[in-house]
């Protein structure tokens, strides 16, 4: 090789050198033609997780440029437990994790703590339908002062809900339609699905879009009254959060009981703006990274 060719080669890579890497990292909103690493954790009481847990992965898998791990838990009671919580580092490798857990009466401190520790150094929480009633104790119906020892699931989730009333359809409707998550999304009407209450609303919590749900008077209050006419409940069903020191993004929605609500394409277009947003991966004006869609 010539003296020149060699001083050719040399301008070339100082050149490639100091364009940095080709691909920034997800997490900073840029093209990365790597998937985004998520992981679904999912189990416990109430729901059929096996099926919704293979609707989310296949739902989210279609619409992005996505890995799924699914860790399901056989346990179908409200003490079901993820043996992947059991390590400190557990989220080590994923970009966010999806919470669809429903595990009531887990009341083990220093389990809840790994799971909360990994999302205040700066993991990522997509939180789905019953993870909001799950790690609870002490008197949790009641408004908890933020800061106090049984708040801290709820301080993650940006906001306390305790309960739900029967299954009927919720009108679902987007408050907050400027937010980057909720860009596009439009309004509809669920299945009969569960509308969860709202306690409390932690400060720093931003909601997105309330749940209207009409309830027909039943058997017994006809009986009292030929002329009742129900109740109309409504509530926060769509939010986002920042949570902890380092103010990881924290996105969470109420619905999703049914499994033909999983299934809708509505709600896992939600799920998958929540991943989007959660990561960094959607621009101000809710254009997502082109490399991430499919």
């Amino acid at each position: 090789m010539t003296h020149k060719s060699i001083t050719f080669c040399l301008l070339v890579l100082a050149i490639l050198l100091s364009q940095g890497p080709h691909h920034a990292q997800a997490n900073d909103g840029a093209a990365d033609s790597s998937p985004l690493k998520v992981l679904l954790v999912a189990g416990g009481c109430c729901h059929d997780y096996p099926t919704q847990s293979k609707l989310l992965k296949e739902g989210i898998e279609a619409r992005l440029h996505a890995d799924v791990t699914v860790a399901l838990s056989p346990n179908a009671t409200t003490r079901a437990t993820f043996e992947i919580y059991q390590s400190d580092d557990w989220a080590e490798g994923y970009d966010v994790v999806v919470h669809d857990e429903c595990s009531a009466d887990v009341t083990d401190k220093a389990y809840v703590e790994r799971i909360l520790a990994a999302h205040r150094s700066g993991v990522p929480a997509v939180n789905l339908h019953c993870a909001m009633h799950s790690y609870r104790w002490g008197d949790f119906r009641k408004p908890v002062e933020q800061g106090a020892e049984n708040s801290k699931w709820y301080e993650m989730i940006g906001l306390q809900s305790t309960g739900h009333g029967p299954k009927f359809p919720i009108d679902v409707v987007f408050t907050n339609a400027d937010h980057p998550a909720t860009k596009g999304l439009e309004n509809w009407t669920t299945i009969n699905e569960e509308l969860y209450n709202n306690v409390r609303v932690m400060d720093g919590t931003t909601a997105l879009a309330s749940g209207k749900q009409a309830v027909p008077p039943n058997k017994r209050q006809l009986k009292r009254d030929p002329d009742a006419k129900g109740n109309v409940s409504e509530a926060v069903v769509v939010w986002t959060s920042e949570y902890g020191p380092k103010q990881t993004k924290i996105f969470s929605t109420t619905l999703g009981h049914q499994n033909e609500t999983v299934a809708d394409a509505r709600y896992l277009d939600l799920v998958v703006r929540g991943l989007l947003w959660t990561t960094g991966n959607l621009s101000e004006e809710g254009e997502p990274v082109a490399a991430l869609m499919k």
